[in-house]
């Protein structure tokens, strides 16, 4: 049987007051301490994961090495923890209804009528222990989406609830994420928000263990005590957690609010050393403290919510630090980039990074994006869709394939240099149909990629459909821009870079995801070093 702790965390008053960086904090200060510490998300929306979700509605997508489409909130997770999630870590209602529905039609429940209660929460408990059963972990930190009162979360939280109950105090444990309100025309702190997101709870059958208040000011010992009177919690378990710079600041505000001690008491768990946080405040204090600054451009068609890039953004955090330069976006829709304005709206940047994306929206302006670039010597990036853009800009301008293109952009190109992958021609459905997770790519020695890595095989994680079109590699390779990486087993192109300019790479796969605060992914780590030098001359 598992010794496994469960550690549940709830939000209410509002959304966004960041239950996946609190998770991710309390999470690293517990792996600090020793423990071996998972997180997982359970989103209450019907989706069945949030790859067919627009960016606009969910922020970024986030995939998994084994190919899970998931909540951006993993990509959290993995840069506090680094280490990989999985398929595991993020369960949707769609995926439990959806599980439970194949059962029922597989007559799996001899007949019985399928219900919420038991059917639906009893698949919400088996997946929340999946993690806890493999043995691999001390603690499973699962993160609840949505706010305490929603119709959507009402079997999730029934389900902790049983959870709970079966388990036993000692063995599982909920904290309450809450918002301490600040009126400026009372000139103080609100807790009634607090008391009746908490009553809520209470009526659901859960009470919260521990209280973590998100708020703008400091929380006096007498708001404490009164929250702890009204929210039926000890005064210690009441954990304010204000509002902080950076994200990254979290788990040392946590530390200084004993959340891990408490946590850990709550639990009856002996602490295997103390939190050091050695490397994650090097990181933080050449974050804080940059000797330099470089502008990069950010070329999407999501940039409205920036939540679309979240990963990119941070990769960005982490190689800056790692040459403490501080790193400034230029967000840069690329409907916004016409034939007349594009190379004022570029002017003056470091460098320029073609985002992925999907649809033919805003590609024209991506393109214009990668020519100035090319031609002007700004170190580039281009990430899936960002280097399909390069691919068919040097096939239209250097190579003269006019009306150069993708299949996916226009069917009937006559240079179709970005085609649809032949095990993808049948695919009809949308969802998890992808080219997704971990696949191998072998690099060639020499090339700047080869250097950046250190590596001649190195594994990326993909999320797309359109490859390059093998026919035209030879008339690329030959006009100047290099295969620089390929997959050994299926020859697809994952690596293209031009040798002559400063710095000029795209990749097919998606390296922003696997960059952590421990290990700033190689290639941003070399693109914000090509933008240094850019910048100096």
């Amino acid at each position: 049987m598992s010794n496994t702790k469960y550690v549940f965390v709830t939000g209410g008053v509002t959304s966004s007051l960041g239950k996946g960086i609190i998770a991710a904090s309390l999470a690293k200060l517990l792996q600090e301490r020793g423990f071996s510490v998972t997180i997982q998300k359970l989103d209450p929306y019907i989706n069945i994961d949030p790859g067919t979700l627009n960016p606009y509605e969910h922020g970024e997508c986030y995939v998994t090495d084994d190919g899970a489409e998931t909540d951006l909130d993993l990509g959290h997770y993995e840069r506090y923890l680094n280490i990989p999630t999985s398929q595991a870590n993020n369960v949707t209602t769609g995926r439990i209804y959806q599980s439970v529905i194949n059962k029922e039609r597989k007559g799996e429940f001899l007949g019985k009528t399928v219900q919420v209660i038991p059917h639906i929460t009893d698949e919400i408990k088996r997946r929340i222990q999946l993690l806890g059963e493999t043995g691999e972990y001390d603690i499973v930190i699962t993160e609840i989406g949505g706010t305490v009162g929603d119709i959507e979360s009402l079997p999730y939280i029934e389900s902790v609830r049983q959870l709970l109950w079966e388990k036993g105090e000692e063995n599982a444990i909920v904290i309450h994420l809450t918002l301490v309100p600040f009126l400026a025309a009372a000139g103080e702190l609100k807790t009634k928000p607090t008391q009746h997101s908490v009553k809520m709870l209470m009526q659901s059958g859960v009470s919260p263990d521990i209280l973590v208040c998100r708020t703008e000011h400091e929380i006096s010992d007498d708001i404490k005590r009164k929250l702890a009177l009204f929210c039926n919690v000890k005064k210690e378990d009441v954990i304010q957690s204000i509002d902080a710079e950076t994200i990254y600041d979290v788990p040392n505000l946590m530390l200084e609010q004993n959340l891990d001690t408490v946590v850990l008491n709550k639990l009856k768990l002996s602490s295997k050393g103390e939190p050091e946080l050695k490397v994650w405040n090097n990181f933080l204090r050449k974050h804080k403290n940059p000797t330099s600054e470089v502008e990069i451009a950010l070329i999407g068609k999501y940039i409205e919510l920036q939540d679309s890039y979240k990963s990119i953004t941070e990769a960005f955090i982490h190689a800056g630090s790692s040459h403490e330069t501080k790193v400034k976006v230029r967000w840069v829709h690329s409907e916004s980039l016409t034939p007349k304005n594009f190379e004022k709206k570029l002017q003056g940047v470091n460098g320029i990074l073609v985002a992925p994306g999907f649809g033919d929206r805003g590609i024209e302006g991506k393109i214009r994006a990668v020519k100035y670039a090319r031609e002007n010597n700004i170190p580039f990036f281009g990430i899936c869709l960002g280097m399909q853009m390069a691919v068919i800009e040097f096939a239209r301008n250097v190579l003269n394939l006019e009306g150069a293109s993708s299949t996916e952009m226009n069917k009937s190109t006559k240079y179709p240099v970005i085609n649809l992958m032949e095990s993808q021609e049948s695919v009809t459905e949308k969802g998890g149909t992808m080219r997704l997770g971990a696949w191998d790519c072998e690099l060639k020695t020499g090339s700047k990629v080869y250097k950046a890595y250190n590596a001649k095989k190195i594994s990326e994680r993909h999320r797309h459909r359109y490859e390059f079109n093998n026919e035209y590699l030879s008339q690329v390779e030959a006009a100047g821009m290099n295969a620089a990486g390929t997959n050994p087993k299926t020859g697809l192109v994952e690596v293209v870079e031009i040798p002559t300019h400063p710095w000029f790479v795209g990749v097919q796969y998606h390296p922003e995801y696997k960059s952590t605060v421990l290990k700033p992914h190689p290639l941003f780590v070399d693109f914000i070093k090509a933008a240094l030098k850019q910048s100096k001359l």
